[in-house]
């Protein structure tokens, strides 16, 4: 079966060879080619966009069923007549408060998701030409996380970047840039094989700590980030996402993440429009 799909398909390459010219075979050759890729980025879009999807339902349920038991609360309520009307004005006022701050925190969170979404993507296609090895993407619990291997930033046991990373930085730099409403988190990571020394990096502390403030150094000073929206810090041996036992699980370990999620205060003023029990 295969070796006639092969037979039919040379025969529509010769043919189409011999009714174009090589030039034109070419550019419908590269043009397929672009709409294949295309394909393939609309494909991690939707699988995106279904996760998300599958999150916001989750939370609608939750939503629902808190809105149910204050509607249970309310009828027990009227069938009391002994508690008086007072009462009854209270639990709906409470329910109002309720349903206002439900509407607010699912249109706040669909916004946040979208935009996340969105930066992901971005992301996604800057680094398109990266390995997949040494950058990984992934939209988690509201925030886009952006996972960098230490092999391709630092040498073994240093914290300064070097200069082969300064174009992968570059492009996620423009990307955080484009996104000036967003807090970055940058986080250092080691595996737990030990190190010892009388200068700095003194211990895996010092090493996650200082390749975190490393990063943040290149992106403030080479590439215009808001030093105001970065925070950097170390985690040492004690963020694991793969076992220390074999050399890929250490390897894995060793990373360097920046996490770009929307700024604290935005989620504080969140929880200031929450309804408040008396």
């Amino acid at each position: 079966m295969k070796i006639g799909k092969m037979i039919v398909a040379a025969a529509v390459a010769v043919t189409i060879t011999s009714c174009v010219s090589r030039k034109q075979f070419d550019a419908l050759n590269e043009n397929y080619n672009q709409c294949i890729t295309n394909i393939g980025d609309r494909q991690r879009e939707i699988q995106d966009l279904k996760s998300v999807n599958s999150g916001l339902a989750s939370e609608n349920n939750l939503l629902k069923s808190q809105n149910d038991a204050l509607k249970s609360s309310l009828d027990a309520c009227l069938s009391n007549t002994g508690k008086g009307s007072a009462n009854i004005d209270k639990l709906i006022g409470e329910i109002n408060a309720s349903n206002s701050y439900i509407k607010r925190l699912i249109s706040t969170n669909a916004k946040n998701d979208s935009l996340n979404m969105a930066l992901s993507n971005r992301l996604k296609r800057s680094l398109d030409n990266v390995s997949d090895k040494d950058v990984e993407i992934k939209v988690l619990k509201g925030v886009v996380m952006i996972s960098l291997s230490d092999k391709m930033l630092y040498k073994t046991g240093d914290y300064n970047i070097q200069p082969s990373a300064q174009e992968v930085l570059g492009k996620v730099a423009k990307v955080i840039n484009d996104y000036d409403k967003y807090s970055v988190l940058i986080e250092g990571n080691t595996d737990n094989v030990p190190l010892n020394s009388a200068n700095l990096p003194k211990d895996n502390w010092d090493l996650s700590a200082l390749r975190a403030t490393s990063m943040a150094r290149v992106l403030q000073n080479q590439f215009g980030v808001d030093p105001s929206r970065i925070t950097a810090g170390g985690r040492s041996e004690y963020n694991p996402k793969a076992t220390n036992m074999s050399v890929s699980g250490r390897a894995e370990n060793r990373r360097t993440e920046i996490i770009i999620m929307p700024k604290l205060d935005e989620f504080m003023k969140l929880m200031d429009i929450a309804p408040v029990k008396n």
